[in-house]
C-alpha cells in the first residue's frame, strides 16, 4: 500500500457544492491502471485524476483521467481542477502548466485566490476538428425530445477539441428541463460517430450565452454537471456558424449542481475556464502496481 495526497474540488463552481466534482490523487507514478479505475469507481464522480511524472518533452506533469467506466484521452474540468491541486501542492499562487494527456499537450493557467481555497483556471484546448452533421430527427428522440425542438439555424454536429462530442442545439432553453435521455439509444447514436456525449444546448449567439445539459453512458448518473471538453467545441462551432467567439455556458441546473463555464476563441483555439473551489483534502491509501 502507498499513501497519496488527495484533493477534492468543485470545478466550474462559484461556491462549494456546485459545479462538477473532482478527486485528484497526487504522486501516482506507482499506481496501475486497474487500481486507478477501481478508485475512480470508488469515488463515483464524473472523473477522478491521477498526477504522474510527464514523459513528453515540455510537459510539467501527466494527467491520467478516469471515469467510472474508462480512462479518458482528455476532459475539461479535470484539467482545471488538477492544475489547481498541483499549484496548491507546490505552493504556487499563479502558474501556467503544460499537462500531458493522451490527446496531447494542453496549457493550463491557474490563479489561486487569497486564502488558497478558491482559484480561477482555464485550459487552452486543441484546434477544433469539425465532424459530420447529423439530422435532428436522429438526435433529439434519444434525449426524449421531438425534432420540432431543434434550432433550425444550428444543426447537430460532431466537434472535437481533444474529446469528441455531438452538439445538439435546440431552439428553446425551457425544453432542457423536459429532456429524458435514453442512455442505450444515446450509445447507439454516438458509437458510429466516435463521440462521447450528446451536448444538448440552447444558444443565444447574439448575447454570447448558452444553457446546456450533457448526456453520456460514461458517468455514474448518465449526465455531467459541467463539461469543459464540450464547451470548447461549442465556442468553436458558434464561431464558425454564427460568428460568436465568446460564450458563457450555464449547465448542471437540472442536477442541482449549477455550473458556469466561460469559453472563448484564442488564436484559433478554444480556451475554457471557470472557478475552482477546494472542498476537502486528505490522504488515500492505495495498492501499488506489482
Amino acid at each position: 500500500m502507498s499513501a497519496h495526497r488527495l484533493t477534492w474540488l468543485d470545478v466550474f463552481a462559484e461556491r462549494p457544492l456546485t459545479g462538477n466534482q473532482l478527486a485528484v490523487v497526487h504522486d501516482a507514478d506507482g499506481l496501475g491502471e486497474e487500481t486507478m479505475l477501481a478508485f475512480a469507481r470508488e469515488t463515483k464522480l464524473a472523473e477522478t485524476t491521477f498526477v504522474q511524472t510527464a514523459d513528453a518533452a515540455g510537459a510539467d506533469y501527466r494527467n491520467r483521467i478516469f471515469t467510472v467506466a474508462e480512462e479518458m484521452p482528455f476532459a475539461g474540468h479535470p484539467s482545471l481542477g488538477t492544475a489547481v491541486a498541483v499549484a496548491l501542492a507546490r505552493g504556487e499562487r499563479a502558474a501556467e502548466y503544460v499537462q500531458q494527456t493522451p490527446a496531447g499537450l494542453q496549457a493550463v493557467r491557474v490563479a489561486v485566490e487569497e486564502g488558497g481555497r478558491r482559484a480561477q483556471a482555464s485550459v487552452l484546448q486543441n484546434p477544433a476538428g469539425l465532424g459530420p452533421t447529423v439530422d435532428a430527427v436522429r438526435v433529439l428522440p434519444a434525449v426524449g425530445l421531438g425534432p420540432e425542438r431543434a434550432d433550425r439555424a444550428l444543426p447537430p454536429q460532431v466537434v472535437d477539441t481533444g474529446l469528441s462530442h455531438l452538439l445538439a442545439p435546440i431552439a428553446d432553453a425551457t425544453a432542457l428541463a423536459t429532456a429524458r435521455p435514453d442512455l442505450a439509444a444515446i450509445a447507439d447514436l454516438l458509437t458510429p460517430l466516435g463521440a462521447h456525449s450528446v451536448y444538448l444546448v440552447a444558444c443565444d449567439p447574439a448575447a454570447g450565452r448558452a444553457r446546456a445539459r450533457m448526456f453520456t453512458r460514461l458517468t455514474a448518473e448518465g449526465e455531467d454537471a459541467a463539461t469543459g471538453s464540450a464547451a470548447g467545441p461549442l465556442v468553436a462551432y458558434l464561431a464558425t456558424r454564427a460568428g460568436c467567439e465568446r460564450v458563457e455556458i450555464s449547465q448542471g441546473v437540472e442536477m442541482g449542481r449549477p455550473s458556469r463555464l466561460h469559453a472563448a476563441m484564442e488564436d484559433g483555439r478554444p480556451r475554457v475556464g471557470g472557478g475552482v473551489v477546494v472542498v476537502a483534502e486528505g490522504t488515500v491509501h492505495l495498492p501499488r502496481a506489482p
